[in-house]
């Protein structure tokens, strides 16, 4: 008999193998409730500084309850909604808006409630492990089940009725909760890394700010050792040349690119992150090119988004491209004599000249840095010895950050290939 036959999925734990297939129920079998909460009496002016937690849809992360955005709601708004008060043990499932699909388990004897925009799925038995629907829910057959049950797959909500539809197959409780643990433990791994990359984003910002020189000031608060000078305000002009990628009618059409040729740069290569993304680089013929420019220099050049919503964002071209094109939405920028392209990058990521560049507008209909205004930008600036020393500073911090992103994204793959893999 085949695997599909019998009902086991493609991985299970060697204690498990000569069992019996899964056995197939649906959610409102496995559950002794189904329901959602409502709109407390008033809105957000029922909301309290302390009290019953409320739980929201933005509170319901994959395979996490997040309070850090938690609000709440006194006694008496509880007791109106007391038929939607969460237990420990409760898996929660967002059915409407954009987060539809997102489910956790409530792991706590805290008093909560939730809104109409969160479902509780109450399992039936301490037969039915309650992280075992949870995971049932966020795996690829899960998610299609909630896509399916909605008009033209919209994600515009769920009822009651299609959850209780939703059909899983599920083993014994002993092989439910040891499927259970193991993802915990791998959540729990994912999480890790997730406040790791989040504190080192966070201790990047806090230097950005103490490096710098606050308005008015000539030195920065932090800065390495023997270096003591006033800092003094230059031009970007003066210490940079820069170019747009201007086409007009020349600009390539999509069926111009082709797979291999010369690399083109648009705005998606740096998205609203800053972080150069390879998978977004296009190609287009060399008699296609009208702006041709180098990335080979000191660090590397610096590519702008001049212009729409993610205006202001900065990253490095890679060293190993050469030649390059950019699309009229960049402009590549070089730092000149006594001047480092890391540390202008850096520059440019100070939260307080961010905000500045993003004042200026040269546009009308979308706000937009020519390259007239780019020339006047000021900036305060030490000698070139100190900035070499910021840009590298700052570029090994990226490389870590940019690692512990790997990191986070090879566990996130492990887990949806082993939820591919062990459930059916």
């Amino acid at each position: 008999m085949s695997v599909n036959e019998k009902n086991v999925p493609k991985r299970r734990f060697k204690e498990f193998e000569n069992d019996e297939g899964w056995e197939q129920r649906k959610l409102g079998e496995v559950s002794s409730k189904i329901g959602s909460g409502k709109t407390p009496l008033g809105g957000e002016k029922a909301y309290k500084d302390y009290g019953i937690c409320l739980i929201r849809s933005q509170n319901v992360n994959y395979g996490t309850v997040n309070f850090s955005d938690i609000v709440y709601i006194n006694d008496e708004t509880d007791e109106e909604m007391k038929n939607s008060r969460v237990l420990n043990g409760d898996v929660l499932l967002n059915i409407t808006g954009a987060s539809i699909g997102r489910s956790a388990v409530y792991h706590s004897f805290e008093r909560a409630n939730v809104n109409q925009h969160v479902c509780i799925i109450r399992p039936l038995s301490d037969e039915i492990s309650p992280e075992f629907i949870n995971l049932n829910l966020t795996s690829n057959n899960g998610q299609k089940q909630i896509d399916s049950s909605q008009a033209g797959g919209a994600r515009e909500g769920l009822n009651f009725q299609q959850i209780s539809k939703m059909t899983f197959l599920f083993p014994k409780i002993k092989e439910q909760k040891k499927i259970g643990v193991f993802f915990m433990n791998l959540d729990n791994l994912i999480t890790i890394h997730q406040r790791k990359l989040e504190k080192m984003k966070a201790l990047k910002k806090a230097y950005l700010t103490d490096m710098f020189p606050t308005e008015g000031e000539r030195k920065p608060k932090l800065r390495f050792a023997g270096f003591t000078g006033d800092w003094e305000q230059r031009r970007l002009n003066d210490v940079a040349i820069f170019i747009d990628g201007n086409y007009g009618e020349k600009y390539p059409k999509d069926n111009e690119f082709i797979e291999n040729g010369v690399p083109f740069f648009t705005s998606a290569v740096i998205g609203t992150s800053g972080v150069f993304d390879k998978k977004n680089v296009k190609y287009i013929s060399k008699e296609k090119n009208s702006v041709l420019v180098k990335a080979q220099s000191l660090g590397g050049d610096i590519i702008l988004t001049n212009r729409g919503a993610s205006m202001g964002v900065v990253a490095q071209i890679p060293l190993e491209y050469g030649l390059v094109n950019i699309g009229p939405q960049l402009t590549r920028i070089r730092g000149i004599e006594k001047a480092d392209n890391l540390f202008l990058l850096s520059m440019f990521r100070n939260s307080s000249y961010n905000q500045k560049l993003l004042s200026i507008n040269s546009g009308s209909a979308m706000n937009f840095v020519g390259l007239e205004a780019l020339g006047k930008f000021e900036f305060m600036c030490p000698e070139l010895d100190e900035q070499v020393q910021i840009g590298v500073f700052f570029k090994n911090i990226d490389n870590l950050i940019a690692l512990n992103q790997r990191k986070l994204e090879k566990l996130q793959n492990i887990k949806r290939a082993y939820l591919n893999e062990m459930f059916i």
